[in-house]
C-alpha cells in the first residue's frame, strides 16, 4: 500500500495546494475560470496532441487489449449514461457522469503505477489504454455533451450547431491533426516535441490544482440524492469497470497474464481530471464530478492495493 501511496501522493498534495490557494485568497476568485480556460485551451490539447504524434503504430497493434479495455470502458459509460437518463437527468450532465465512471487516470497514476508493479512491458499497453481514454472516450463525451445542449433549440439546426462547436473544440481538433503525423509516417520535430510536453505536462497540475479551488470555493452540501449518486458512480468506477475488464480479458480474449493485469489495473484507477475540466467549463455537474475525483481517488488507495497484493502473491 506505501507504494502506491508514493504513487496518489501527488495527487492529493496538488488539489491541497489549490485548495490553500484559495482559502489564504493566494489566487482570486475568478483563478478558477482562468486556470480551467488554460487546460482546456493549451495544455490538454497540447498533451493530447503529443501523445497521438509520438505513437507508434507497432507498440498500438494490441487488438485482444484494445478490445479489452476499451468494451470494459464503453459499457459502464454508456450504462452509467442509461441509468441516469432513466432518473430524468439532462443528457449533457448523464454524459458527464458516464465520464466519470469510464475516465480512468490514466495518465497521472497510471505509468506510474504499472512501471512500478508491472514492469516495461506494461508501457505499450498503458499507452493504448491513455489514447482510448483522453481520446476516444473523452470525444465522444464531448459530442454527447454538446448535442444534449444544443438540443433544447428546435432540431433542424442542432446539427450544425455541434458541428460548429465540435470544429471549434481545440480538444477534439487537436488528436484528429495529431493522427496524421504518425499515419503518414512524419515525425514532430525536437524542438517542438520540447513546447509540447512542456506545455503538456501543465495539464494534469493545473487541473488538479483546479480542483483543489473548486473544492475550497464550494460550501458543504450535503443532498441524500447526491449522496446517492457518488456513491454509484465511484462503485462503477472502482468496482465494476475492473471487474468487467478482468472477466473481458480472462474469458473472452484470453490475455496473457501482463495484459490482464495491466488491463485490470487501468481499469481500478480511479476518476481523472478530464470530467471536472469538462464539468466546469460547461458549467454542469462540477460538484457532483469533483467529489466523484477526490473519494475515487481515496479509495482507490484500498483497491489498487488489495489487487496488486492479489497479483504479486499468485
Amino acid at each position: 500500500m506505501f507504494a502506491t501511496l508514493n504513487v496518489v501522493l501527488p495527487v492529493f498534495a496538488l488539489i491541497l495546494v489549490g485548495w490553500l490557494a484559495r482559502k489564504l485568497n493566494i489566487l482570486g476568485g475568478n483563478a478558477l475560470t482562468e486556470l480551467n480556460r488554460f487546460v482546456v485551451f493549451m495544455a490538454l490539447p497540447a498533451l493530447l496532441f503529443d501523445i497521438i504524434a509520438n505513437a507508434r503504430w507497432a507498440d498500438l497493434a494490441q487488438p485482444a487489449f484494445i478490445a479489452t479495455f476499451s468494451i470494459g470502458m464503453m459499457v459502464v459509460f454508456f450504462l452509467t449514461m442509461l441509468v441516469q437518463l432513466r432518473r430524468t437527468r439532462h443528457l449533457a450532465d448523464a454524459a458527464i457522469d458516464g465520464l466519470n465512471v469510464g475516465y480512468a487516470n490514466t495518465g497521472f497514476i497510471g505509468f506510474p503505477l504499472a512501471l512500478v508493479f508491472l514492469g516495461h512491458g506494461s508501457l505499450a499497453p498503458t499507452l493504448i489504454a491513455t489514447i482510448l481514454t483522453v481520446s476516444v472516450l473523452f470525444g465522444i463525451g464531448i459530442v454527447i455533451i454538446e448535442t444534449g445542449l444544443q438540443g433544447e433549440v428546435r432540431r433542424h439546426i442542432i446539427l450544425g450547431r455541434v458541428l460548429k462547436s465540435l470544429l471549434r473544440n481545440p480538444l477534439l481538433v487537436s488528436p484528429v491533426i495529431a493522427v496524421f503525423v504518425p499515419a503518414l509516417g512524419l515525425e514532430v520535430p525536437d524542438a517542438v516535441n520540447v513546447f509540447l510536453k512542456l506545455l503538456g505536462g501543465a495539464a494534469s497540475p493545473c487541473a488538479l490544482i483546479a480542483l483543489g479551488l473548486f473544492l475550497a470555493s464550494q460550501p458543504p452540501r450535503k443532498t441524500k440524492d447526491g449522496n446517492v449518486t457518488i456513491t454509484m458512480l465511484v462503485a462503477l468506477k472502482l468496482l465494476v469497470q475492473p471487474l468487467l475488464t478482468w472477466w473481458l480479458a480472462t474469458s473472452v480474449f484470453n490475455l496473457p497474464a501482463l495484459l490482464v493485469h495491466t488491463a485490470v489495473l487501468l481499469a481500478a484507477l480511479p476518476t481523472g481530471t478530464g470530467p471536472f475540466m469538462l464539468a466546469e467549463f460547461y458549467q454542469r455537474e462540477a460538484v457532483t464530478t469533483s467529489r466523484c475525483v477526490l473519494i475515487s481517488t481515496i479509495l482507490s488507495l484500498f483497491t489498487l492495493s488489495f489487487y496488486l497484493y492479489i497479483i504479486r502473491g499468485a
